[in-house]
């Protein structure tokens, strides 16, 4: 038999701590070997290569950087296009996956059943995906390109079918209102701090933003026709970012049974906590490399109920943990459809019920 090798490329906010997790939990994830692509050599990168390299992962470069990687003391095992080629599953944690299709991807596609994640930007690069909401989409031999929707879209997307489609699974949702507040960028990030809130546009006339849209597709995956629409702003803060919901539903609820629904839900954590910073901070000292792995973590007392129908409230999206979680179910899928729900149990401690 081949061996299971994992290829990351991209070392940001997604992919180091995708590296980290594959690599950690190889060999209960039934991966051989974890490669990882380092596209530009910087000394400051060096601690990171170097950690992960301690980790068990193999790091690739380009042909024409490669002495300068060996320079400043990371030492690579493969080159780019080798490790792409070796690879079963190929990870692109870029803004330049649908780039990296065409120009790389593509001449592989079909070889010996290898497959392509590329992340939440990158739109239109594979069937769309969001862990727990439309595995049932997922075709064998048939998808061999995925696109991990972004963090808040799964945000969106768990709301949606927690408290609109509901246990049966049936269109409940008259319309979805969404207002998408977010961080302004990640703790790791030096850039693109902005000093005050700064709104965006809706560039998207039927959808606002691209995570309603996006959203829209992931259940259009599974014969859903939803009205959704979002809207998103930059606030200037580091932590989580925040969603404001309305949901319209076509047929009256309980208070009481939107909480179970919501209580029931191991995608959903729930929290008395008002403040990110809170839910941040647990998130660093409980979760895995820093993350939780829920979808979503609601403020309990945000939620309201308008009459019998329409569903208020407010919650705070994972630090890209929800994108990491379907990112690996993702990739465990791809190397074996048949066993990726058992591999992934032992990351299962780090979905919280409560915050």
């Amino acid at each position: 038999m081949s061996k299971k090798v994992v290829h990351i490329v991209g070392t940001g906010t997604i992919g180091e701590p995708l590296i980290g997790i594959l690599a950690s939990f190889r060999e209960a994830f039934g991966i051989d070997e974890v490669t990882f692509n380092k596209q530009t050599p910087r000394v400051t990168d060096r601690s990171k290569v170097t950690a992960l390299q301690g980790k068990g992962a193999r790091l690739s470069v380009e042909k024409d950087h490669w002495d300068e990687f060996v320079k400043l003391g990371m030492d690579p095992s493969f080159d780019s296009e080798a490790a792409i080629d070796r690879a079963s599953v190929v990870i692109d944690c870029t803004p330049v996956g649908n780039q990296n299709k065409e120009k790389h991807y593509q001449q592989f596609a079909g070889k010996n059943g290898k497959g392509f994640i590329a992340q939440g930007s990158e739109f239109g690069f594979g069937k769309m995906y969001a862990r727990g909401i439309n595995d049932a989409a997922l075709q064998r031999e048939e998808d061999r390109f995925v696109q991990v929707v972004s963090c808040n879209t799964h945000n969106l997307a768990v709301l949606i079918d927690t408290l609109a489609l509901g246990p049966e699974k049936e269109d409940n949702l008259e319309a979805g209102r969404f207002v998408c507040m977010r961080r302004a960028n990640d703790i790791s990030q030096e850039g693109d701090f902005i000093p005050a809130p700064e709104v965006g546009r809706h560039d998207d006339e039927r959808f606002g933003t691209h995570q309603g849209r996006d959203a829209y597709y992931l259940f259009k995956s599974l014969g859903l026709d939803l009205n959704i629409y979002s809207s998103a702003l930059k606030i200037n803060t580091q932590y989580m970012h925040t969603i404001h919901f309305n949901l319209i539903l076509k047929r009256a609820i309980a208070l009481e049974q939107l909480m179970q629904r919501i209580r029931a839900n191991a995608r959903i954590a729930v929290t008395d906590k008002k403040s990110s910073a809170s839910v941040f901070s647990f998130g660093r000292d409980h979760g895995l490399f820093g993350r939780i792995l829920n979808h979503t973590a609601i403020v309990t007392q945000s939620i309201a109920l308008r009459g019998d129908r329409e569903v208020v409230g407010m919650c705070f999206t994972s630090q890209d943990g929800n994108s990491l979680l379907s990112s690996i179910a993702a990739t465990l899928w791809l190397l074996n459809p048949d066993t990726y729900e058992e591999r992934l149990q032992p990351i299962r401690p780090y979905f919280f019920r409560e915050i």
